[in-house]
């Protein structure tokens, strides 16, 4: 994270949040500033070490250290919640489009998978439920990610019992499109055109029209280079979780807490942290990512046509047309790219 980023952090819960404010004590001594208060959060989701592994650094006690990282995530969730873990606006859309377009995967906006996060001190009476044969006790997010490592939709809380088919039917990553609210994407491959945009999935993922997986065993050039490509292009989503791992360790180690509110507080907030540094990154970069490309077939603009709720959960999970795209992916992507090998 860089200072400029950090500073803008601590200023925003200082003037917004009463928790982070500068305060006087009855003989008129200033308290603990905002820059202590957040410097000591910021380095136990960091480090992920305890509560008191920041007394000597920033002069803070156990359950102060404590209090403010629970005070900072909820801060974090707040101000910057609807900014940072939004769905993707009809700008981002055009965007992730245009680069999956570029990667050989028109009308792809993003991977999307599952990652478990241990939980030590889970309640015994609970353990049954989130544990798996004799592993320990985990909580599943579901998330999924574009290229530039961004987390679009993170569904965290699921008991570590359960396998990604499970959560997706918990989840509302298709909410929006069941709805009718979200943004209408409409892309050619090879001739035909799709008004669905979709994820790369590996393979226990069902056969809708919103999902593209890999080939098991692909036989012949052109399965084995739809494979390669697939899998290859897949991979930010484990990439974005890596990431987030590394920059928060506290993700990385087993959860300490005993409330399961506080660990989805840990985890949504460095969410939104690790999305508002990828932002910051982006920012630095000096290449034109405004796609302004007429060779690029998609079009995205707000939904006109009104169909019921079961016409759209229908055509979500189509599998005529996942079966169709499929094909037309193939050749596609046989043809862009069939010439390197």
């Amino acid at each position: 994270m860089s200072k400029s980023l950090f500073l803008r952090i601590v200023h925003r819960l200082s003037t917004e949040v009463a928790y982070f404010a500068p305060t006087q004590d009855a003989v008129g001594r200033s308290s603990l500033s905002p820059l202590q208060k957040c410097t000591a959060a910021i380095r136990q989701l960091a480090y992920g070490g305890g509560a008191d592994t920041v007394d000597e650094y920033v002069r803070l006690g156990e359950t102060t250290a404590r209090k403010c990282l629970h005070q900072f995530t909820a801060g974090i969730i707040h101000l910057f919640g609807d900014e940072y873990l939004r769905r993707p606006t009809a700008e981002d859309l055009e965007r992730l489009l245009a680069k999956g377009e570029e990667r050989g995967f028109p009308g792809m906006i993003g991977s999307i998978d599952c990652m478990h996060w241990e939980w030590k001190n889970c309640p015994t009476a609970w353990k049954g439920m989130y544990s798996r044969g004799t592993d320990k006790p985990t909580i599943v997010l579901e998330a999924v990610a574009s290229y530039d490592l961004w987390i679009w939709h993170a569904f965290f809380g699921a008991p570590g019992t359960m396998n990604d088919l499970n959560i997706l039917d918990r989840s509302p990553v298709f909410d929006d499109i069941i709805k009718g609210i979200a943004p209408q994407v409409n892309f050619n491959v090879n001739g035909r055109e799709y008004d669905f945009a979709y994820y790369l999935t590996d393979g226990i993922y069902p056969e809708w029209a919103t999902f593209i997986q890999s080939i098991r065993l692909p036989q012949g050039p052109k399965h084995s280079l739809f494979a390669k490509t697939q899998e290859s292009v897949r991979k930010d989503v484990e990439r974005a979780f890596g990431v987030l791992q590394a920059r928060f360790a506290v993700i990385k180690n087993p959860s300490n807490l005993w409330d399961k509110s506080k660990i989805t507080n840990i985890m949504r907030a460095c969410i939104i942290l690790h999305n508002m540094i990828v932002e910051d990154e982006r920012r630095t970069q000096t290449q034109d990512e405004t796609f302004q490309d007429e060779d690029i077939s998609f079009c995205v603009k707000m939904p006109t046509e009104l169909f019921s709720t079961l016409d759209r959960r229908a055509k979500v999970r189509g599998r005529p047309i996942h079966r169709q795209l499929k094909l037309d992916l193939i050749e596609h992507i046989w043809d862009q790219f069939g010439f390197e090998n």
